[in-house]
């Protein structure tokens, strides 16, 4: 072989042991991206942990084959869950002590050296009884010419009336928390307690407790007035209209704050002069509403100055419908939209409260806004 023909080999030999070692590197390469696309894409079971990936990252660029067990992946720790007490702690508790029979035959033969306790849960519905007021008269007995003495009856809704207290609470909590109509009521009463109580009896029982309840509710529509911030709707409701052969069409005003009381008024109507029964003269400040224009009437007759808020619903959806239109107008804003509620979804996630809510909203929403 002369000289020429040796070099030669020599640089053929170098070059395939190059293309060798990057061949091999390309194939480790090739296990680190699939394991890297597994660890990011792949099912919650086939993933790594990190410190499995930093050590895959770290390996040399050579090839080498380790003969080594896997570590395993330690199993995260949960947090353990706040110990919640199998019955309530505040129930009244009764006591029922059970003794053997051979006690009971011959207590005298036995002594007592411990107890066993096990709790159930009970309950015991509600129950009818007959309140009897019993008022004794008396005389002076040095003076029998005077006039006896009774103590007075307990205050009534109305004199005369049969219902007591606790029956108006439990006829009332039923129908308005428990949304039980009064027949359904009546049933009840008829056919578990036997206690005829006919639905308008119920009923007058009902307007009276309303009566009776009607300065704390103008309390607190002083309270939800006070702020000047409201948020006011009006909601249909079908009623039962005596005479005009089918149910009327009525409406259920509501008027409350963000985490707040809420007041509702009756209305047969959606007029703007509804409004006025709703939100007093005086009233001055901030009304969030919809785009009904009952709301821009009443605003331009009342005698205070009111501003009228919408809400980003409702501009959302002017938007959303003017896509065919001005498709890339109308996609911008909506997406601006989206930022907006992004930020909120966050501040929910957090359960923020009110200041920190502003501090948010000052800093991320008003820039999108503006």
């Amino acid at each position: 072989m002369t000289p020429r023909e040796a070099e030669l080999t020599r640089q053929l030999e170098t070059a395939l042991a190059a293309v060798a070692t990057l061949q091999a590197e390309n194939a480790l390469l090739r296990q680190k991206v699939d394991l890297l696309v597994k660890r990011v894409f792949g099912s919650s079971s086939e993933r790594l942990s990190p410190g499995q990936l930093e050590l895959l990252l770290a390996l040399p660029a050579t090839p080498a084959v380790v003969n080594e067990p896997p570590v395993p992946t330690p199993a995260p720790v949960r947090p353990r869950k706040s110990h919640t007490p199998r019955l309530p702690e505040n129930l009244p508790v009764v006591e029922e002590v059970l003794e053997p029979a051979a006690v009971q035959a011959a207590p005298e033969q036995w002594r007592r050296i411990g107890q066993e306790v096990s709790e159930q849960l009970d309950y015991e519905p509600g129950r009818f009884l007959r309140r009897r007021l019993i008022r004794p008269k008396y005389v002076r007995k040095a003076d029998r010419d005077a006039a006896p003495i009774i103590a007075p009856l307990p205050a009534r809704l109305q004199d005369r009336s049969l219902p007591a207290p606790g029956l108006l609470a439990h006829v009332l909590v039923s129908k308005y928390c428990d949304h039980l109509p009064l027949y359904r009521q009546e049933r009840i009463f008829a056919t578990r307690h036997g206690v005829n109580l006919p639905r308008q009896t119920l009923a007058r029982w009902v307007e009276l407790a309303a009566g009776w309840l009607e300065p704390i509710g103008r309390e607190i529509r002083s309270g939800v007035l006070a702020g000047g911030y409201v948020q006011v709707d009006e909601t249909p409701i079908d009623y039962l209209d005596p005479g005009g052969g089918q149910t009327g069409q009525g409406y259920l005003w509501v008027c409350a704050v963000p985490r707040g009381d809420v007041v509702f008024h009756w209305e047969t109507s959606r007029a703007a002069d509804c409004l006025g029964h709703v939100l007093p003269a005086d009233f001055t400040g901030t009304v969030q509403c919809d785009g009904y224009a009952a709301y821009p009437a009443f605003a331009r007759q009342h005698p205070r100055p009111l501003t009228l808020a919408g809400c980003w619903a409702h501009v959302r959806r002017k938007f959303h419908d003017a896509r065919d239109q001005s498709p890339k107008l109308s996609g911008w804003i909506l997406r601006q939209l989206q930022h907006l509620y992004r930020v909120e979804a966050e501040l929910r996630e957090l359960r923020a409260g009110p200041k920190l809510r502003a501090a948010v909203r000052a800093s991320h929403s008003r820039m999108i806004v503006e």
